[in-house]
């Protein structure tokens, strides 16, 4: 599958998600439903592992650098993304992740002596530029704690980048993605399960159909589905352009609550649209060797 088609898939699942994670947050505590979500997750990808033929097993020393892609990648980002909702609204959530592409370049650059490209440094900035137009009204009416949410919402931003350097690690090593990808989301779970302890939250579970059918979309949809393009996406194109999903994500996003919640669209918002776009065509074209430095 080429990285238009995988694009696309990680974009359309997590533009979902954000609608999908409403139905999480209220009765039960945000870190119980992270740990739901992401130990339905690894029991889904280790089955398929099983029935697939592919193997679960790897030296132990490798099992640490599991341990660190999951806490990052799944388990710290996803409770940040949640924790943050609580206080602000999810566009600005939306706002701070797309940093990632940023963080993304200067990660690859430093720890694995990946050039900058000039066309995905300028889509890049379109992109970012993009969502805060998109995302005006949010920035605009901010609320006395929107700081608070604001700060585990940058956090998220660099466990998940942190987490993206790790998964560009191991599949340089050549480890088996979806194997790799079930046993860094056990550890993600685990983590999370550490700082429920660490917080002494109550451990409850929401029968309702929202709740459920909400859990079952994020893990295997938004968790499973979603990681393996992404990953794959990640080590065909690189960690640089493969962040900018966390620019596409928000217009989907947009995109969908426009049909189901009336989502009304504003000059700044369109244009804002439009530089998505165009950073989009910027960074998924084939990058020319020549333009790199």
């Amino acid at each position: 599958m080429g990285p238009i088609p995988l694009f696309s898939i990680a974009a359309l699942i997590w533009g979902s998600t954000w609608f999908a994670i409403t139905f999480q947050l209220g009765s039960v505590a945000a870190e119980a439903s992270v740990v739901y979500r992401l130990a339905l997750a690894a029991v889904m990808l280790a089955a398929w592992c099983l029935l697939t033929g592919r193997s679960l097993r790897f030296p132990p020393a490798q099992h640490a650098w599991f341990a660190s892609q999951g806490a990052l990648l799944f388990g710290l980002n996803y409770l940040c993304v949640y924790w943050a909702e609580e206080y602000i609204a999810s566009g600005l959530v939306a706002v701070l992740f797309s940093l990632i592409v940023f963080l993304n370049l200067v990660g690859v650059r430093v720890f694995f002596g990946t050039p900058f490209n000039r066309r995905t440094v300028v889509g890049a900035v379109l992109g970012v530029t993009g969502i805060t137009l998109l995302f005006w009204r949010d920035l605009a009416v901010m609320q006395t704690d929107a700081l608070r949410g604001m700060v585990f919402g940058i956090a998220a931003t660099v466990f998940a980048s942190g987490g993206n350097l790790l998964a560009v690690r191991n599949q340089r090593h050549g480890i088996p993605l979806l194997p790799g990808v079930a046993w860094a989301m056990t550890y993600g779970a685990l983590t999370i399960a550490v700082v429920a302890a660490l917080n002494d939250i109550v451990w409850s579970f929401d029968p309702r159909p929202a709740y459920i059918l909400s859990l079952f979309y994020l893990a295997a949809f938004g968790s499973v589905i979603a990681f393996a393009a992404y990953l794959t996406l990640l080590g065909s194109i690189g960690a640089a352009r493969a962040a900018y999903v966390g620019v596409a994500v928000p217009v989907v996003a947009l995109l969908l609550s426009t049909v189901f919640e009336h989502y009304q669209w504003t000059l700044p918002a369109l244009i804002g649209a439009a530089l998505c776009i165009a950073g989009n065509v910027l960074v998924l074209m084939p990058q020319p060797t020549a333009l790199k430095r």
